[in-house]
């Protein structure tokens, strides 16, 4: 799937949950979908350009501000798209780069970076607990809320071994510290 196609979908997959305006919609896919996908801003406005032209939005007034809602042609679309296989996409890791090449930096800078990604990891584990508590307070989405509980449970569990794997690294380079 190329990439703005991969872009429609996750407007039409917002709009589908309700109308909104472009500013709404950017804010929601850095808010809500930003645990798990990103997307240039730059690419939101254009595709809703292009949504609204070929009829799978309209907007709901004249005026800049209003809010966009998705249409059954939109609809049909968003499942369409969500029906196509997942395009798998090389991961880039400047963390597990650094370790790679680690004796270069020495055990100290990578314990170093690997207490960031701990601290990292365990701020990441609070903010699903904040997403958990915000999905429960709003009863005019409950009928997806089991589905987005599915994503925060993806990134709870990646937290989670991202920590214990840490703490195995951080055991491993005290180990290599003492070494040498």
């Amino acid at each position: 799937m190329a990439r703005g196609a991969q872009t429609e979908m996750a407007v039409l997959g917002a709009l589908g949950v309700m109308p909104m305006t472009g500013y709404a919609l950017r804010q929601a896919i850095l808010d809500v979908l930003g645990h798990f996908w990103s997307e240039s801003f730059g690419q939101i406005y254009p595709t809703l350009s292009n949504l609204e032209r070929d009829g799978l939005v309209v907007r709901l007034g004249s005026e800049r501000s209003t809010p966009y809602s998705i249409t059954d042609a939109g609809l049909e679309r968003l499942r369409a798209l969500l029906a196509e296989p997942v395009q798998q996409v090389p991961p880039r890791n400047g963390l597990l780069l650094r370790l790679f090449f680690g004796r270069q930096l020495g055990a100290d800078a990578c314990r170093r970076l690997v207490l960031d990604a701990r601290a990292e990891a365990e701020q990441q584990l609070a903010g699903f607990d904040a997403i958990r508590a915000e999905i429960a307070s709003e009863p005019e989405t409950d009928v997806d809320h089991p589905y987005w509980l599915l994503t925060i449970s993806a990134g709870e569990h990646a937290a989670r071994a991202t920590i214990a794997w840490a703490d195995e690294c951080l055991a491993e380079l005290d180990r290599i510290g003492a070494a040498s």
